[in-house]
């Protein structure tokens, strides 16, 4: 007689989870998004619920250009104005032509730049929206004349323009002609001041270099989402040339605030309601 034949073996549901080869759980990684600040992780689901805002520590996700037009614009509203435009290496750059071709596969779209009008709470804007995935947002002449083109319509047809600004600074494979396109973006927003209409821009993560030195803080309003970048050159490159410790924060919306930089620092979720009262208190109307 078997020793252990009293033992009375385990049943089915005993056995589950003792067997070496019992399978775990699977759980697809898009479900989940790891907050880069503060490292939770975030139902993905609920992260775009939220705007794509981490509803721990408040941290504000990169987005695409056309995703803030999404957010901001009312249902259906928006066409896009010289979707066409692309750049070119117009001073045969080495290795430029791959870059753009990159830019371009990365981003699905043309250009650094989005522009053409929608409805905000219902009253007709021109929108300029960035995109850092499109060789991080760097202004070339092609950028620059879609922004320039896009304040010269509203100029045209007496709407406002609301900006969205996300940027490397110039793009270096374009040499002197892409740091004249703060000149000429510059002068197109004077146009559009002269004619008595509202500009106002929304700085986000990060807003630096010639974007931050021309169009992006000449709006009548500045706003900014929280914690974002801005900056001209940053904050290493500074204290490498001064030799000095900075300020804690140094740079942030926040700071910038403090200083009187930005007017007002704006949470995401509030962003579209911010800017339809201000469109609304400035005597623009609904259409």
């Amino acid at each position: 007689m078997d020793l252990f034949s009293f033992i009375k073996p385990k049943n089915e549901l005993e056995q589950q989870g003792t067997a070496p080869e019992a399978k775990q759980p699977y759980v697809p990684d898009e479900m989940w998004t790891k907050c880069p600040k503060c490292g939770t992780l975030l139902l993905t689901t609920d992260l775009e619920e939220n705007l794509h805002v981490c509803s721990k520590c408040n941290h504000h996700f990169h987005l695409g250009a056309r995703e803030r037009i999404g957010i901001i614009a009312d249902s259906d509203s928006f066409t896009e104005l010289d979707a066409g435009l692309t750049s070119v290496n117009i001073i045969d750059f080495p290795g430029y032509d791959e870059k753009l071709e990159k830019g371009k596969s990365k981003s699905g779209e043309n250009e650094s730049v989005i522009c053409g009008t929608a409805l905000i709470r219902g009253i007709k804007t021109v929108i300029i929206s960035m995109n850092a995935d499109f060789m991080m947002g760097s202004m070339g002449t092609v950028t620059g004349d879609k922004i320039t083109r896009a304040f010269e319509y509203a100029a045209d047809n007496a709407l406002p323009v609301v900006a969205f600004t996300v940027s490397g600074g110039a793009r270096m494979q374009e040499g002197i002609l892409s740091l004249m396109q703060m000149a000429k973006t510059s002068g197109a927003v004077k146009k559009h001041s002269d004619a008595g209409l509202l500009y106002i821009t929304v700085l986000t993560d990060p807003t630096t270099g010639g974007v931050t030195a021309s169009f992006a803080m000449e709006g009548d309003i500045i706003l900014a989402e929280p914690g974002a970048l801005i900056a001209f050159a940053g904050p290493r490159v500074i204290e490498q040339t001064i030799r000095q410790k900075l300020p804690k924060d140094f740079q942030t919306a926040e700071f910038l605030q403090s200083k009187g930089f930005v007017d007002r620092v704006v949470d995401r979720r509030y962003l579209r309601d911010t800017i339809g009262h201000l469109l609304a208190i400035h005597n623009y109307r609904e259409v």
